[in-house]
């Protein structure tokens, strides 16, 4: 009989803004499964609702750290090293776009612009785990958020479904970089979801609804849907799985018409 148990297990996950993150979902996912769950945030702005979550979790580590700052990630690792001593678990769940350019014309996405949501949304997991491999002796696992329009056109998704295609490109890159020292890296690529990042894409509410009619399954996905499938990926038994981008749609994907 299989059973998912991650204690002793240390996780790190990125990403956490309030309860209807997709990153909360997955952070109560492995502290229901037993892991030690340490949620980083970007900036002060943001400690207090992250803190307060924290504590739903037993009282979870909490690390400050701005991934656009190469100075932060090392210092980062520094403080989850001397803290934590080692990692099991790495999630990867942050992303950005000027609003601007999520939605009209995705030809008018200025240079500045492509280059914020490539370096915050795609290249950050780079160095995120090209720091925590030291931290992984006994290998481990890395766990990125992707979507849908990294494969298809999203209007109003724009320059972030660029973005997202860098970033299932880069999960490969590091699967197969990464694979020899037992660390796995994988993508789930979740349907639409209300978050703080998804009320800002234009057209959401549409999205939202087509999906749930086109879907296999004939609704739209949960958090629990999310948090369920990390857990899996963050434990042994998917120990043979690396390199893949799992679709946690209902089904959406799947459908031609």
């Amino acid at each position: 009989m299989y059973t998912i148990d991650l204690s002793g297990k240390n996780a790190l996950v990125f990403g956490v803004a309030n309860q209807r993150s997709i990153a909360w979902a997955i952070a109560q996912a492995l502290h229901g499964a037993g892991a030690t769950v340490a949620l980083a945030y970007q900036n002060e702005r943001l400690r207090e609702p992250v803190e307060a979550l924290s504590a739903e979790i037993g009282d979870a580590p909490l690390f400050q750290c701005d991934m656009s700052h190469d100075d932060d990630i090392v210092n980062l690792y520094k403080q989850v090293g001397e803290s934590m001593g080692s990692l099991s678990i790495l999630v990867h769940s942050i992303a950005f776009a000027n609003r601007d350019d999520l939605g009209g014309e995705f030809s008018k996405t200025d240079r500045e612009g492509f280059r914020l949501a490539l370096d915050v949304s795609s290249y950050t997991i780079i160095p995120m785990v090209r720091h925590a491999a030291p931290l992984m002796p006994e290998g481990g696992t890395v766990l990125a958020m992707t979507f849908l329009a990294a494969e298809k056109v999203f209007p109003g998704y724009n320059v972030m479904g660029v973005a997202k295609a860098a970033l299932e490109n880069s999960v490969k890159q590091l699967a197969a970089e990464y694979g020899p020292a037992g660390i796995r890296v994988n993508a789930i690529s979740a349907g639409p979801l209300d978050t703080l990042s998804s009320r800002v894409i234009s057209g959401y509410r549409d999205m939202k609804r087509i999906h749930a009619e086109r879907a296999s399954m004939g609704r739209n996905i949960t958090h629990d849907d999310v948090g369920g499938t990390a857990l899996y990926l963050c434990s042994n038994l998917s120990s043979g799985v690396t390199g893949e981008v799992i679709h946690v749609d209902a089904g959406y994907s799947i459908m031609g018409i």
